[in-house]
């Protein structure tokens, strides 16, 4: 019999009084179905229920009240539950993972005192016997070093011969597993790649060997056959994937899988060639259950392709790497990753050859990009990321996909995808190619109806510069917030209302204003914001009379990406391309833009021990992110190189006109760009006053006393403690304070300017130390902010300084800036004389 509502002989005076009330299934099952409906009801919704279903007529609206109080507190335990047994697991696998780790070390601790042992005993050995004595020794050695390791004789490639095959794909198993899980490679922790349940992971780097090698592991909530399949398919993840054939299919007799695959790979820049690998891939399973994915590139000493690489090609090797992947407790796996190449410097100018020796270049490109790319699907798949724009996860990707590849391709203008190259006037600072391949440029499902009778195709101007001391990503960032520093608005609008209209057509320089905003409306960040998908909308075109039509809105797809100073090794760039207000899924993209990447050298030798030094010297202390940032900030004394490309679509007949517009176009962005790079090349304690400072700015250090010892005088307190007032510690010290510290000049209340600001004031304005003399003051502070500093001007001239009550900011961009107070004081020179005025603004916030 079921329960009943209890009392139902007593008055509504006890059910008012708190009592527990039980409900009969069929009224629980009702109430349920409502809080699917809405968790939280109001009044009269609870009241309609009484109302409409029966059997809640006997419920007080009070106690179902109560109900859905409970019911919600309930849900938000389950949930608070479910959250803790999540991170429990991820700190168990974690910690299984460090301990594996942790005894990876001690071994490889073991092998190089032995190694160190042996040596010193050979030394000893050698000091201790003659010459001829000593030759005998080496030849005798090396005679012994034969014996104890053999060369293999490997067989010919044959898919007829599967016994001969797994011989092959057997000892590049195991060589992998050695570099994986053993001690075969010299690893080196990542500096800034520190692990934990959140991160990416563990994060190691080749030292002393042949080539270039990256090692991760890390976890990822899918299971070890989805992680297979995802890592398999390179090109989604590997940027610069052009292409991965898959030749021939041999199935093992222990179940495993031999692929014969042949990959090429993008040239990152104009100034070098691009890259093909013939490799052996096996894919198979061990006795504990993991999965392994191991591939090593096929050479002529085992039966492997002996033919040359591709025309534009130069052949790299792949020594044996891949993916192991082992389940967890609970769920979810663990993966392990190697990447282990050489890339043949050999054709590498001398100057780009540290792009193709930085094992941290190779860990970012690809090691870290694939254990990400992983994580990315998993937290898609769990629901944890939410994207605007009504887009599925899966669209967007394929969005950043296009944008690289197609920058990608008009960068590298392969012959077989119908490039060629044109001539030049003279200048080779800017190649011209052309490509009027419609099927391969657009794809076969490209409808060639729209095309004109006389033709057209599209033109890529394209430039490679060295850059020396530009910190990439904030470069990146510069170009990416101050498009009017660089851009001709004329050139883009007029390129995209024409590819709005047809594929080809003529984009002209025209007359244009300058807009009057540029709106970033995101799409897709990436988990862990290392690379940003977005449409940016530029306002206020302002074209002839005869142009009227065109005139409006101009909307570009964007990515942005490697903006993060602390990801050692990254690329960063800039890639977009027009499009429509409609913004279809398959809507035609020609991407342009910016690609910068340091040379960082290999990490071998006393170079790299000076590095981890200063690294590990910089993270002492309670602030070691924030150092270790800074340490990337002020060791920017390599060289960078810039790639630019630009796409245009054209008429045949008005090619020649295209082209040289192109070219200026480019030229024009390059100086633009060269100028932008000189103002923010030297560090920013010494470019902090940027190049429209007052006349006779102090020098760095100087202005930095000024504030410091000028707070101190008015206040009566340290700005902040400073250990020594020698060298950079107190410019360290202001630049990394934790309030936004902004100083402008004091000739003009009615519109100060702003002379420097610190880390947290340039966050806050959304600016930069280039531009940030272009913001007046009187832009950033709103109306009630102006006028309390115009009431409180005189105060701070007679007394030194003045507190502001809490109000609202308005950064470069245009977002609203709170802030919980305000101080202001004047700044005095060495003679006492007013030099300018520094606001401090306290636990600011965007709304």
């Amino acid at each position: 019999m079921p329960l009943s509502v209890l009392g139902d002989s007593s008055s509504s005076k006890d059910m008012d009084s708190g009592k527990y009330v039980r409900y009969t299934p069929e009224q629980v099952e009702a109430l349920e179905r409502l809080y699917a409906e809405c968790p939280k009801p109001s009044s009269s919704r609870r009241h309609q229920l009484i109302r409409e279903c029966h059997i809640l007529a006997n419920i007080e609206p009070k106690q179902i009240k109560v109900w859905f109080q409970n019911r919600r507190c309930r849900e938000k335990q389950r949930k608070e539950s479910s959250r803790l047994q999540t991170v429990n697991r991820k700190l168990t696998a974690m910690n299984k993972l460090l301990m594996e780790e942790n005894d990876r070390l001690q071994k490889q601790v073991s092998k190089l005192v032995y190694d160190n042992g042996y040596m010193k005993q050979q030394v000893q050995t050698a000091s201790a016997t003659t010459t001829d004595n000593s030759c005998e020794s080496v030849v005798m050695s090396g005679q012994q070093h034969q014996q104890l390791f053999p060369k293999t004789k490997h067989p010919q490639w044959d898919a007829n011969n599967p016994a001969g095959l797994l011989a092959i794909a057997e000892e590049a198993l195991a060589e992998f597993l050695s570099k994986a899980t053993g001690t075969a490679v010299n690893w080196v922790p990542m500096i800034g790649m520190k692990p934990g349940p959140d991160s990416i992971g563990i994060v190691a780097v080749s030292r002393n060997c042949r080539g270039v090698a990256a090692r991760a592991c890390g976890l990822v909530s899918l299971e070890p056959a989805k992680v297979a399949e995802i890592l398999k398919d390179r090109p989604s993840w590997y940027r610069d994937c052009r292409c991965l054939n898959v030749l021939s299919i041999v199935p093992t007799a222990n179940g495993g899988i031999i692929e014969l695959l042949y990959m090429q790979t993008y040239a990152p820049t104009t100034l070098a060639a691009a890259r093909d690998f013939w490799t052996l891939r096996y894919t198979t399973s061990l006795e504990d259950g993991s999965l392994v994915i191991c591939e090593r590139s096929l050479t002529s000493s085992i039966g492997g392709p002996t033919g040359p690489p591709a025309s534009s090609f130069v052949r790299a090797e792949m020594f044996p790497s891949g993916y192991l992947i082992r389940s967890c407790e609970g769920g979810g796996s663990i993966i392990h990753i190697v990447d282990h190449v050489d890339l043949d410097i050999r054709s590498v100018p001398e100057v780009l050859r540290p792009l193709y020796e930085s094992p941290k270049n190779l860990a970012q490109k690809s090691t870290i990009a694939a254990l990400r790319h992983v994580r990315q699907i998993a937290q898609e798949s769990s629901g944890e990321v939410h994207y605007g724009g009504g887009r599925q996860p899966a669209v967007l990707r394929t969005f950043s996909q296009r944008l690289c590849k197609g920058f990608n391709d008009a960068v590298n203008g392969f012959a077989d995808d119908g490039w060629s190259l044109m001539g030049n006037d003279g200048v080779e600072d800017v190649t011209i190619a052309i490509n009027s391949s419609q099927n391969k440029f657009f794809g076969s499902h490209y409808n060639t109806s729209l095309l004109p009778p006389f033709g057209g195709g599209v033109l890529s101007a394209k430039a490679s510069m060295l850059l020396q001391n530009v910190p990439p990503p904030l470069l990146v960032r510069f170009l990416r917030e101050h498009r009017s520093e660089w851009a001709d608005y004329g050139v883009d609008a007029y390129s995209a209302a024409c590819l709005k209209a047809s594929p080809y057509a003529v984009p002209c320089a025209r007359p244009v204003s300058y807009p009057s905003s540029q709106v970033i409306l995101p799409l897709a960040p990436t988990v862990e914001h290392e690379e940003f998908l977005e449409v940016v909308r530029i306002e206020g075109h302002v074209f002839p009379p005869e142009d009227l039509p065109l005139a409006g809105d101009m909307y570009l797809l964007q990515l942005c990406g490697g903006v993060d100073e602390s990801a050692i090794g990254a690329c960063a760039q800039l890639v977009f391309a027009p499009i429509d207000e409609s913004f279809a899924d398959d809507a035609l993209l020609l991407p342009s833009g910016f690609r910068i990447i340091a040379l960082d050298p290999k990490t071998d030798g006393p170079a790299a021990t000076r590095t981890l030094d200063l690294a590990s010297t910089l993270e002492i202390g309670s602030s070691n992110a924030r150092l270790a940032g800074e340490g990337n900030l002020n060791n920017y004394n390599l060289k960078s190189v810039l790639t630019i490309a630009f796409q245009f679509s054209f008429e045949n007949h008005l090619q020649d006109n295209v082209a040289a517009m192109a070219r200026d176009y480019v030229r024009n962005v390059v100086r633009s760009v060269q100028r932008v790079a000189m103002a923010i090349t030297p560090s920013p304690f010494s470019a902090q006053l940027g190049q429209k400072s007052l006349p006779g700015p102090p020098e760095a250090l100087t202005l930095a006393r000024w504030i410091y010892r000028s707070y101190r005088v008015h206040t009566g307190t340290e700005l902040s403690r400073v250990e020594s007032t020698c060298g950079d510690a107190i410019i360290k010290k202001l630049w990394h304070h934790s309030d936004a510290i902004i100083c402008c000049s004091i000739k003009s209340i009615a519109s100060p300017v702003f002379t420097f600001a610190n880390q947290a004031g340039l966050d806050m304005l959304e600016t930069t130390l280039v531009t940030l003399q272009d913001i007046m003051l009187d832009k950033v502070l709103d109306e009630a902010g102006r006028k309390i500093l115009c009431m409180e001007f005189s105060k701070i001239m007679q007394q030194g300084f003045a507190y502001l009550p809490a109000g609202i900011c308005v950064s470069s961009m245009n977002r609203p800036v709170s802030y919980e107070q305000a101080i202001v004081w004047k700044v005095l020179d060495d003679h006492d004389s007013n030099h300018c005025l520094a606001f401090m603004f306290m636990n600011w916030s965007f709304v």
